[in-house]
């Protein structure tokens, strides 16, 4: 009976795959990608979120990734390994015999109908990754078992959760962390020295501003993290479909019910500039108040820290 319905699934999506592959002039080509992923709901039920959270995840850490180098594709950018596609035991390298491929526990799929599961091939590659996770009952378990890394599974999540509440991919708007309507003021201080609790560098800007002054979220993101830490006070930390996590620091308080979890968009007001941190929970004014704003990605293995600078500077001459 799977087997079957496989062939009704694979027939499906031959049958789509003219305007299901539609060749973008590039891969960031948001309108081709969003059909893709639509297109193959469509064919196989697994909902098109899931499907470009994986997607989208694998074009944020696919730089990074050394073995993926060869592995360009005109749409998506999901990188499947050989041993994986071929079978960890597969004496053929670059086997594409789907037969043989399966024999040594290999999970290439023939997505386009021409007798081949190419790892060349992009629409052999996104129908496989498709075809593995509707083998799982539910999405998290599926990717806990391809990735088997829990930030990776965390972020798959949050990205799919964006994309399913905005209904888009495209989430590229911006917003500066601080009100305009606000006096504030900030310098390129990234990387200076730090001395309370050891030393250390600063990996963030601050921006100085009075009490009380709107912190607005940056992007379209996942709040992560919120409460207190020693270095930071009060704090939220929010993640976008970049992999990227935007650390906001020394809040007096925070918006309204807002708590982890929940989704917020650029120049939504998530909390208050003040000046808590440096000591236990509570401690305050140890310093002028001011946000300290910081850049954080993770590029698949780690998260690090990167000057958050010339971006400030560019959203600050955005409209908002």
């Amino acid at each position: 009976m799977k087997r079957k319905f496989s062939i009704m699934i694979l027939s499906l999506i031959i049958t789509i795959l003219p305007s299901l592959m539609a060749r973008a002039e590039d891969s960031s080509n948001h309108e081709a990608r969003l059909k893709m992923y639509k297109d193959y709901e469509v064919a196989s039920g697994v909902p098109w979120y899931q499907i470009a959270a994986v997607d989208q995840y694998e074009r944020n850490i696919h730089k990074f990734r050394e073995e993926c180098g060869n592995l360009k594709y005109d749409t998506i950018s999901i990188c499947i390994l050989n041993e994986r596609w071929s079978g960890p035991e597969n004496p053929y390298y670059y086997d594409s015999d789907y037969y043989t491929i399966n024999l040594f526990g290999g999970i290439g799929k023939d997505g386009d109908g021409d007798g081949l599961a190419d790892i060349n091939n992009e629409e052999d590659v996104l129908y496989t990754m498709v075809e593995y996770l509707r083998s799982f009952e539910e999405f998290e378990s599926a990717i806990v078992a391809y990735y088997q890394n829990e930030q990776a599974v965390m972020i798959i999540e949050e990205i799919s959760s964006l994309f399913e509440h905005f209904d888009t991919i495209v989430l590229d708007k911006r917003s500066l962390p601080v009100s305009k309507r606000y006096s504030y003021s900030f310098q390129d201080n990234y990387g200076t020295a730090r001395s309370w609790g050891g030393a250390r560098s600063h990996e963030g800007i601050d921006i100085f501003a009075g009490y009380s002054t709107p912190v607005l979220s940056t992007a379209y993101g996942v709040v992560e993290v919120m409460g207190w830490n020693d270095f930071g006070g009060y704090r939220i930390g929010i993640r976008d479909i970049y992999n990227t996590y935007q650390y906001y620091a020394h809040l007096q308080g925070y918006e309204g019910n807002l708590k982890e979890g929940d989704i917020v968009e650029p120049g939504q007001v998530i909390g208050y500039v003040g000046s808590t941190g440096y000591g236990k929970e509570g401690t305050s004014g140890k310093f002028p108040p001011h946000l300290h704003f910081g850049l954080y990605k993770y590029d698949g293995r780690c998260e690090w820290a990167f000057n958050p600078y010339p971006h400030l500077r560019r959203w600050e001459k955005e409209k908002q």
